[in-house]
């Protein structure tokens, strides 16, 4: 069964309609990614996102699936992910119990072999399970197609631009309900321009002071405006800072909720350097915050009004 939510995103589609479902997810969305999941609906289109780490990328898909009440799929990519881990995989124990318990049947060795690569024996793996839905289109999230080897990208395009899947010993998957495809990439390598031309694409930068506030806001509804500008202000400092591990919008929360669980709404040096760990996630991250903390000009006045944020 469709939600009401997902009958308006399939049935109306407008920009405003999104936008308010996924706030209610506590998804603070813009009109780029808005039309972009209009169009990953409308026009049946992968999506490749890009930008850093830790701007909301994944949760675009994750947040789709719990408005459209369907399931999340994912498959995490990392380097040598092949065939067998992200498709399918043979049941070999199991094909191998029918073997030794047909082996004194009337069948042929022919009827054996193709009961033995039947549906029964298969293990399906995120792709598969994906296009083997009975009830409704999932969503599938190929995360992070950037660590994958090259070869596996090119394995993919079959699935991007057909929406069906090829198994040697079965033949051709088509599904019966097309799923929303998302993919996402932090640019650890540049993909190809044949992945590329098959997906529709968003850049997702950091987000600026007002989006930011918005965000935390949104997570947090109990602090308030003041505080929660001071932080995203303090956070865009921070992420011009040279740092091995720049803090995307999941750590951005992380502080603000430490800060109010220790300081309520105040933000002073003192209540930063007890909650740093949530920000640095390297020894030398946080010498460099702390030094930048210790010379005063982190937290002040002039610079919190000149990024945008209202006097505390």
């Amino acid at each position: 069964m469709f939600s009401k939510e997902m009958r308006e995103i399939t049935n109306i589609l407008t920009e405003d309609t999104i936008e308010q479902v996924f706030r209610k997810h506590q998804y603070i969305t813009d009109r780029s990614i808005v039309t972009a999941l209009r169009l990953v609906q409308g026009l049946n289109k992968p999506l490749l996102i890009e930008g850093p780490a830790g701007v909301g990328k994944t949760q675009v898909a994750k947040v789709l699936a719990e408005v459209l009440e369907t399931p999340l799929i994912r498959l995490q990519c990392y380097e040598g992910l092949d065939v067998h881990n992200a498709l399918y995989e043979w049941n070999y124990q199991k094909q191998l119990l029918h073997i030794q318990l047909t082996e004194k049947t009337d069948a042929s060795v022919s009827e054996r072999e193709q009961e033995i690569f039947g549906p029964d024996f298969l293990l399906r793996r995120p792709l598969l399970e994906a296009l083997s839905a009975e009830e409704a289109p999932p969503v599938l999230l190929i995360d992070e197609i950037d660590r994958a080897d090259e070869e596996f990208e090119a394995f993919l395009l079959e699935l991007l631009a057909e929406f069906q899947i090829t198994i040697p010993e079965i033949g051709t998957i088509l599904p019966k309900y097309k799923p929303y495809v998302i993919l996402t990439s932090n640019r650890s390598r540049e993909l190809s321009d044949a992945l590329r031309r098959r997906c529709l694409y968003q850049w997702f930068p950091y987000p600026d002071i007002k989006k930011e506030t918005a965000i935390i806001q949104a997570h947090l509804p109990e602090i308030n405006e003041t505080a929660a500008e001071k932080i995203a202000a303090v956070i865009m400092k921070i992420r011009s800072m040279p740092l091995n591990k720049v803090p995307g919008v999941a750590e951005t929360l992380d502080w603000a909720e430490a800060l109010m669980l220790m300081h309520k709404n105040e933000i002073t040096a003192k209540a930063m350097k007890e909650t740093l760990g949530c920000l640095a996630k390297d020894r030398n991250d946080w010498n460099i915050i702390e030094n930048h903390l210790e010379d005063g000009g982190l937290l002040s006045e002039k610079y919190l009004k000149s990024a945008g944020a209202k006097e505390a």
